[in-house]
């Protein structure tokens, strides 16, 4: 399962533990997604994932040799909790994240445990219906600020070189008492919810990363959107793994239950191919 492409790290939003059922748009867009990597990038070697739903004071790596599926919610179908996505673990990636980390005077601590929470099995489904691709889950340190969290990222933009899809996973506005759960997908989107994510793909655009960094305060309705940041904290990971040089490139635009939204960046020098790839196919 090795390529010798660098592959473009990713931030998807992962939406409700629904996906995982009732994949709609998103869901399609993960499938097609996952093949187009496949088709012209290689599979992964391993995906190193950062989750809103894995979190830790400090950087903790989960390196046991297979992963179980974490149910991390509640209130939903019984067929939710009937769904399996045991994937393999990656031990050896782990010994070189944590040599990245360490090179760039970041403390990590590995531990031989394992579980993938929702945030990462309801997108991998999708993206590979086989869990067969290994998973090393990064714990978010989400007391970290955007511009540490980037830091992390830049620490492990060699890994992309191996290989290894560096992977955030949240949800780019993510206010669950704003959710019309009547709504779906394609019904109306609150105003506020537009304008935070036309703020993010504009500032992007101008590799206005500053701006980025500080979008608590320059961010249109910031704190309604995000009245918690640990599921917009996952972006700065692979943006960091992207670098300053390059601007992000959207790959996926959609809202659903009128404010949780759903949009897809891609980073680094290869996003625009795997854009336009994903455009042609």
């Amino acid at each position: 399962m090795s390529t010798a492409h660098t592959l473009p790290p990713l931030f998807v939003s992962h939406g409700s533990p629904m996906i995982a059922l009732e994949p709609g748009a998103t869901g399609a867009f993960f499938t097609r997604l996952g093949r187009t990597l496949d088709a012209s990038f290689g599979c992964p070697r391993a995906i190193l994932a950062v989750s809103a739903h894995t979190a830790a004071r400090r950087p903790v790596l989960l390196a046991a040799p297979r992963h179980h599926t974490v149910h991390d919610f509640g209130g939903f179908s019984d067929a939710l909790y009937r769904l399996r996505y045991d994937a393999p673990g990656a031990p050896a990636l782990a010994a070189e994240v944590a040599r990245c980390l360490t090179a760039a005077g970041v403390g990590v601590e590995v531990q031989d445990a394992g579980g993938l929470d929702h945030g990462i099995w309801t997108a991998l489904m999708h993206l590979w219906p086989e869990p067969e691709v290994p998973v090393l889950p990064l714990s978010l340190v989400a007391d970290a600020a955007p511009d540490a969290q980037f830091a992390i990222g830049a620490a492990l933009a060699p890994l992309a070189e191996t290989g290894v899809l560096v992977l955030g996973t949240g949800s780019i506005t993510h206010n669950l008492r704003l959710l019309s759960w009547g709504a779906g997908e394609g019904g109306p989107e609150r105003p506020e919810s537009a304008a935070f994510r036309h703020w993010v793909y504009e500032r992007g655009q101008a590799r206005d990363w500053d701006a980025l960094f500080d979008y608590r305060r320059q961010a249109p309705h910031a704190a309604l959107m995000h009245p918690t940041d640990e599921h917009w904290l996952p972006f700065y990971v692979p943006a960091g793994a992207g670098g300053r040089a390059h601007a992000p490139v959207r790959l996926h635009d959609a809202v659903t239950l009128g404010a949780l939204g759903m949009d897809a960046y891609a980073f680094g020098p290869h996003a625009a191919r795997l854009h336009e790839a994903l455009e042609l196919g």
